[in-house]
């Protein structure tokens, strides 16, 4: 063990109790994972995930660097991947919007990478209040086809939690992963408990040296649907490229299937493993005749209503929480829900994840009543008037 790794187990956060702001959580999170590169612009409610790790990566020997806006912290993040190292930025909307071709690029190079979205209100620059406007843009803002992963943290233990899963998750299935959280959690102070690291799951990338792939029969983009990643400087012919490719890397020899075999095979690598990717929570669904299907922070206080509908009116009223919004796990939510009558959706939007959640469901419900909210979190008693107005 190098002296360099000596000193990144020792500064990182020890097993125990500590009250901490979600953004704070989360980048204690990412240097657990592996992070040793953080690419920053700052921006209003995110600043303070670039304040900690500017702080945080040079104790444990990585690298922070202030980018000169948006644009190049995204793209610095694939260029520090493909030299081998976990790499993530956080930003908030408008900064999102300017990482879309980025995010694109890394879809199609199939780049491992983390971008923290802590959301705010929009359109334009909207106002610095915590929002959840930006989820539909997670799945569709970039150019093209091509799937990628999106988490949902809602509290200080999850941003430190679901940071870590995001980097496992970008690692196993070579993809960009964005956490979606929203300014309510990043600036919220919680108790955070760190386990032991011999708890912690960490996963790094398939490399062709580690399945005995040798040189002169690597295939950069072959080998399984997940192919092995060599990274530059270790003997491997690399190509990082963002065009279609055929498995040895090749463009010239384009032809419409070899267009359609690669990007099919970046769809079906994250769509056709949902089932091993979304994460879903559930509570009360035997024999409920309604529903509550949330995400983020909105489930905290989703969660209450539900509880004292239950408790206050006798409802037969259950509750899910999507930790995972995409790949959509719509299988996952048709298998849960049973017939019932309502489906509420409570989102700090105008009614955005209600049309896939409406589509999964289509079929198993009577109504699906979507409760908006801009610029602010739901209380209970507005999710419980929504539910109340049901009942009558």
């Amino acid at each position: 063990m190098t002296s360099e790794n000596r000193t990144d187990r020792h500064n990182l956060l020890k097993p125990g109790t500590y009250y901490l702001q979600g953004s704070q959580a989360c980048v204690e999170g990412a240097l657990i994972a592996g992070c040793r590169v953080y690419g920053g612009y700052p921006i209003t409610p995110a600043s303070e995930i670039m304040e900690h790790a500017s702080f945080r990566l040079p104790q444990v020997g990585g690298r922070f660097i202030q980018m000169e806006d948006e644009i190049a912290s995204a793209c610095l993040l694939l260029g520090s991947s493909w030299a081998g190292v976990k790499a993530m930025t956080a930003t908030s909307s408008p900064g999102f919007s300017l990482m879309q071709e980025a995010l694109s690029y890394a879809i199609m190079s199939e780049t491992p990478l983390v971008i923290v979205d802590v959301q705010r209100p929009g359109p334009g620059q909207g106002y610095i209040t915590t929002s959840q406007e930006d989820v539909m843009q997670a799945r569709w803002g970039h150019h093209g086809e091509g799937s990628l992963i999106a988490l949902a943290p809602a509290s200080v233990q999850e941003m430190f939690e679901f940071t870590i899963e995001a980097f496992n998750l970008s690692e196993q299935w070579r993809t960009p992963v964005l956490v979606m959280t929203e300014e309510t959690v990043a600036h919220m102070r919680e108790r955070l408990v760190v386990p032991p690291a011999v708890t912690i799951r960490i996963t790094n990338r398939k490399k062709p040296q580690d399945l005995g792939i040798p040189p002169q029969s690597y295939l950069p983009w072959g080998h399984d649907i997940v192919a092995p990643m060599a990274n530059w400087g270790e003997g491997y012919n690399v190509n990082y490229i963002g065009l279609v490719h055929l498995p040895d890397g090749n463009v010239t020899r384009y032809d419409l299937k070899m267009h359609d075999d690669c990007v099919k095979r970046l769809r079906r690598k994250i769509e056709g493993n949902v089932d091993k990717i979304a994460q879903i929570e559930e509570k009360f669904l035997k024999n409920c005749r309604h529903l509550v299907i949330c995400y983020g922070s909105v489930s905290r206080t989703a969660i209450e209503a539900v509880m004292e509908a239950r408790q206050m009116w006798k409802a037969n009223i259950g509750y899910i929480r999507l930790k995972t919004l995409w790949p959509f796990p719509e299988k996952k939510l048709r298998r849960l829900v049973n017939r019932v009558d309502t489906v509420f959706v409570p989102e700090m939007n105008l009614g955005m994840m209600i049309h896939p959640i409406t589509e999964a469901i289509r079929d198993k419900c009577k109504t699906v009543v979507g409760i908006p909210s801009l610029g602010s979190l739901h209380t209970p008693e507005h999710i419980l008037s929504s539910i109340k107005e049901k009942l009558k």
